[in-house]
């Protein structure tokens, strides 16, 4: 059966919308070469794609704002830590830092919040969002919480714990009361400055959700959605740089 004329010009019109996905800048294998490379785990496209949305992958060299000028929003995505240096500490003996992605990533997300684009940060993503809202992190979290469960040593790749979401909140109208999430971060947010929290882990009290309702969509997860079959977070993403899209046009 064909669908009205009138519906299908309309779906034309929207397309996808256009989702900006940090990278990382490593060595990689091509063949028989090592080759200094930007890289991410596919399951963020596969995310970003199964919701709606188009991915396009930002590289962390040559960082402008212009690049946001064509996206209609962006996810800050997993990966090295923060370098504590931005919020004012020394680097624990585990802290692994990428200056250069600090400095893009940290440059894009100011002028993304500014100009009210939709924002995901995911793990890292998060934690960035915090130092960027003038908070800190925790650099190793079994010192602090004195256990592994968010980033088992042995086993499974993934931890598993529940999140509880705080009523009325973005997160909590996208995913419920509780939701169960995968863990895989040494790291971890002890203060998330002019951000909200919204999200903890019952164990152990831990920040695992942060949003800032000033903005239309700027939401933090400490956990990894992409790698999993549950996309609200994605799907809810999606639909806000969708609606941003057809606002502006």
């Amino acid at each position: 059966m064909r669908e009205p004329p009138g519906i299908i010009d309309k779906l034309i019109r929207m397309g996808r919308p256009l989702i900006g996905l940090t990278t990382y800048a490593e060595e990689a294998r091509f063949g028989l070469n090592d080759t200094f490379s930007a890289i991410l785990p596919l399951r963020y496209v596969h995310a970003v794609h199964e919701s709606g949305g188009r991915a396009v992958l930002i590289t962390p060299d040559a960082p402008d704002t212009d690049v946001l000028e064509g996206i209609d929003g962006i996810v800050f995505t997993g990966g090295s830590d923060v370098d504590p240096e931005l919020y004012g500490e020394a680097p624990h003996p585990t802290t692994k830092v990428k200056p250069q992605r600090d400095t893009a990533e940290l440059l894009l997300l100011r002028a993304a919040v500014a100009a009210d684009l939709p924002v995901l940060g995911v793990c890292r993503g998060m934690q960035l969002m915090a130092v960027a809202y003038g908070g800190r992190l925790h650099q190793h979290l079994p010192d602090v919480l004195g256990h592994e469960g968010h980033r088992p040593v042995s086993g499974p790749k993934f931890g598993h714990h529940p999140v509880r979401l705080l009523p009325r909140s973005r997160a909590q109208a996208i995913l419920g009361d509780e939701v169960t999430v995968n863990s895989y971060h040494h790291q971890g947010v002890s203060d998330p400055g002019g951000l909200t929290p919204v999200g903890w882990c019952p164990d152990d009290d831990l920040i695992e959700v942060v949003e800032d309702p000033a903005r239309t969509f700027v939401l933090g997860v400490q956990w990894h959605p992409e790698d999993t079959d549950d996309f609200r977070v994605f799907e809810a993403f999606v639909e806000a740089a969708r609606e941003r899209k057809l606002a502006l046009r």
